[in-house]
């Protein structure tokens, strides 16, 4: 059935409703902007954006949203071929207040659930998965069923392929409890060859924070390759045998929501692209800063030259 994408990504989809009110509360935000968003769907179009052809794994709802989804993957140039429609829930919206520069709450607006949670095993194009460069799935598809089923036969389908990615993407909310989402990730660390993750999510998955430990911790479960991002202390990645850590990429933040699912799209163009080490991670930050100085997510996506000049301007100031 598939026809050898570079990339299939599977995971969150929806619809992100921004205020257009910058350190203002929902109460009182008076316009929205509608945006394509869910962290998956966000990965897809960054890695598109910077040239590589693209599926997106993921369940909307029979409804307005779910139609707005499909298109807008389409004109941000990601293949919807592999999109469930689901009659029985509706395609999810997200909330957010700005208060910048650290301060993003969001309102998940997924319950009883979420159609990209209700993916079935039988629902995955398993060929598409198998043959693609690079797999990318994310620790919420884990949080319940069927969608965690679903996951663990994407894997078995992969068998471990090389650049088969778990973003920890770890989202309290959408868990019974902070244990059962460690067993679960320690449950897929077997599967796959790259994890990338902040520490907190590190420490849910291996119960470290300190960098160096987690990435470690993170070799030892199976890894060959972990990410550890540590926010204004930069970016650490390690394998068995090289381990380099790239600063911070300074920037004037706006809205940092987009920024991690910017960091993965420009990180899977690295891996894909048999980029060095070093060099993955200051493109994966750049990217994630660029987003981080725009309001929207998937269409704040910043193109190989976008990317290039900032790191470029950064490694300048370092040697001022």
């Amino acid at each position: 059935m598939g026809n050898a994408r570079e990339m299939v990504v599977m995971g969150r989809s929806g619809v992100d409703v921004y205020p257009l009110q910058v350190g203002v509360g929902l109460e009182d935000v008076e316009t929205f902007g509608k945006f394509l968003g869910g962290s998956a769907a966000n990965v897809s179009v960054a890695a598109a954006r910077l040239g590589h052809s693209v599926a997106l794994v993921t369940g909307v709802g029979d409804d307005p949203f779910g139609r707005f989804v499909r298109r807008a993957l389409r004109e941000l140039g990601v293949d919807d071929g592999l999109v469930v429609v689901d009659p029985a829930h509706p395609t999810p919206v997200t909330f957010c207040e700005i208060f910048p520069p650290d301060d993003f709450p969001l309102y998940f607006y997924r319950r009883p659930t979420a159609p990209d949670l209700q993916l079935r095993p039988e629902d995955l194009d398993t060929s598409a998965i198998r043959d693609a460069g690079l797999f990318w799935a994310t620790v919420t598809g884990l949080s319940e069923e069927p969608s965690r089923s679903a996951h663990h036969a994407a894997w078995e389908a992969r068998g471990r392929r090389r650049h088969t990615v778990l973003d920890l993407d770890y989202r309290p909310m959408f868990w019974t409890s902070r244990e059962e989402a460690s067993e679960q990730v320690r449950a897929a660390l077997p599967h796959v060859t790259v994890a990338v993750g902040n520490r907190e999510e590190c420490e849910v998955a291996v119960g470290e924070t300190d960098p160096d430990r987690a990435a470690d911790a993170l070799l030892d479960a199976g890894v060959e390759l972990a990410i550890v991002k540590q926010g204004p202390r930069g970016v650490l990645g390690k394998t068995r045998t090289e381990r380099v850590v790239v600063p911070p990429t300074p920037v004037e933040v706006v809205n940092g929501l987009g920024a991690g699912d910017a960091f993965g799209g420009s990180l899977a163009h690295g891996l894909l692209t048999g980029l060095p080490l070093e060099q993955v991670l200051r493109n994966a930050n750049a990217a994630g800063a660029i987003v981080a100085s725009r309001l929207e997510c998937s269409t704040a996506m910043p193109t190989a030259a976008e990317i290039e000049a900032h790191v470029t301007v950064s490694l300048e100031g370092t040697r001022v």
